[in-house]
């Protein structure tokens, strides 16, 4: 078995990971950075509204929509620390760096815009892609970084920690502590160690769980699992948001429609035209995500239809084919011309409130294990996430968590390890059945999870489904883990025992919280 020693291993390479490997590689740290795939295949660049940049003398204005969009559940201190740190990290890293190409007005500035569940225009973006603009930008300077080492294509499986996988009985004696994983390369086929001081879950969502998601392939809460196996505490795992509006067309690939076209004048509509959204809450198509899923999913039940209608007769159609060009594009190559008809869409599983948590600084409670992005739980979205705060949320988070990780005291205080003097344990061998697993098995398991999860213990909830749900994912899992043990690993597989242990928790979760807040919606008469 191959084996890598480093001082940082960050598991995932959007933006969240990127932007810690970059601090932690200017200040001397060696890094290695791991990814399902290519460096751009991650959630960070599919987001397209934007990225909030409030500079305003005010920003309990901010603070305010946080705490509304959560429905009064989010945690000040995190929300704090966003809206006060915030402006810094985008200026430092993105605007004055990086340079990234944000939208302008005529006279020069910033142009912002604004999304559901927002009071005032605060958002930046470039176009309707301003993800990859960003993690375009950061990525090129990861690589171009020294003390980095991109390895694309690795796949983690399982943390190591010192109770169960270090050479030295006496370790197991010790707190609960991780010093890296086993990882697959995929192009080899090979399993390999990593042993690091420090390990950083950036893994990103668990959106696909669920049949409908907006997330990229293979998001299926690899972390929230990783974690949940070592003993790492998770909370708020039954928010998950589902975002209101992703193209619907029979035989097409869905994707994302961002917000921002409702920020910018588009409303929600039914098949005869309706605006069906302002009975539904006052602030009409741009209530809260969670609102206006709700308010979707019980059209589309009351109705029989098949979806709703985003309606841009507002919007000129040289300012969509200007302001939303991959929108426009991809619509058009689906055969609907925004400019000319609406926008058939549905809600689809977005983004995980919930998983691992964490105090401010990225830290869980295993030591030298961190979480940070979509993978970690601060509370700063509690039960429902504002629009455009993921983005931020990555580099704010990293940020601190760098930050933390630098300052932490060479002789061990507060019970950690700086470890600059102290060996690494030795990891045991790992052995891979040679069994090939039957992909079909695979392909089959993986879709029930989701149709379970998007039929049970989707957008709306009852005691009696998530009982259902429960009772099928547990058989499910059995048969999975018995699946795996006897197989040679591959991402599919690992994909698949990470899905169903991911879905179990979401379901346990929400089973455990009576109550309806955000996300989560209990309809106790179904």
């Amino acid at each position: 078995m191959k084996l890598f020693s480093t001082d940082c291993l960050v598991l995932g390479a959007g933006l969240a990971g990127s932007a810690y490997a970059l601090h932690m590689a200017r200040a001397g740290r060696r890094v290695e950075l791991l990814s399902l795939a290519e460096p751009l295949q991650a959630n960070s660049d599919w987001a397209q509204g934007g990225i909030i940049y409030d500079t305003s003398p005010d920003p309990a204005r901010l603070t305010q929509d946080i705490l509304d969009a959560s429905d009064g559940t989010a945690n000040p201190a995190a929300i704090a620390q966003l809206v006060n740190e915030g402006p810094a990290a985008v200026k430092e890293l993105l605007i004055d760096e990086l340079n990234v190409g944000f939208d302008r007005e005529a006279a020069g500035g910033l142009h912002l815009t604004r999304e559901g569940g927002h009071q005032e225009r605060r958002i930046i973006h470039t176009k309707d892609t301003t993800g990859h603009s960003i993690l375009a930008a950061v990525a090129a300077r990861v690589d171009a970084t020294p003390g980095i080492t991109r390895r694309s294509g690795f796949v983690a499986i399982d943390l190591l920690t010192l109770s169960h996988n270090s050479t030295e009985p006496r370790d197991r004696y010790e707190p609960l502590t991780c010093f890296g994983c086993y990882a697959l390369d995929t192009a080899s086929g090979e399993v390999v160690a990593f042993t690091a001081r420090r390990t950083i879950l950036a893994t990103g969502g668990l959106g696909g769980i669920f049949q409908h998601t907006t997330n990229q392939p293979g998001s299926v809460g690899h972390g929230v699992a990783m974690a949940y196996r070592v003993g790492a505490r998770l909370m708020d795992l039954e928010y998950v948001q589902f975002h209101p509006t992703v193209f619907f067309k029979k035989g097409a690939q869905p994707f994302l429609i961002t917000e921002a076209l409702r920020g910018e004048g588009a409303v929600l509509v039914d098949g005869t035209g309706r605006r069906f959204m302002d009975a539904a809450h006052p602030l009409g198509s741009l209530a809260p995500r969670d609102v206006v899923s709700r308010a979707i999913q019980h059209h589309l039940a009351a109705t029989g239809e098949p979806c709703v209608y985003l309606d841009l007769s507002a919007l000129k159609p040289g300012f969509i084919r200007e302001r939303f060009p991959s929108i426009f594009e991809r619509c058009l190559a689906n055969g609907v011309d925004i400019t000319r008809e609406p926008i058939p869409v549905v809600p689809a599983a977005h983004f995980s409130c919930g998983g691992v948590h964490t105090d401010l600084q990225g830290r869980t409670n295993v030591r030298q294990l961190n979480a940070i992005g979509e993978t970690a739980c601060t509370g700063l979205h509690g039960a429902n996430r504002l629009a455009s705060t993921s983005l931020l949320e990555c580099l704010v988070a990293a940020k601190a968590c760098a930050r933390a990780d630098l300052a932490e005291p060479a002789d061990g205080e507060n019970g950690h390890v700086r470890d600059a003097n102290i060996a690494l344990p030795q990891p045991r061998e790992w052995r891979s059945p040679d069994k090939v697993a039957d992909p079909l098995l695979i392909r089959q398991d993986l879709q029930q999870i989701r149709q379970t999860m998007w039929n049970y213990a989707g957008i709306l909830r009852s005691p009696r489904r998530l009982t259902r749900a429960r009772r099928i994912l547990l058989e499910l899992r059995e048969d999975i883990q018995a699946f795996y043990r006897d197989c040679r690993p591959t991402r599919d597989l690992i994909e698949l025992r990470n899905a169903v242990q991911t879905a179990l928790l979401v379901v346990h979760a929400a089973a455990l919280n009576p109550v309806s807040k955000g996300c989560h919606f209990v309809d106790e008469k179904e």
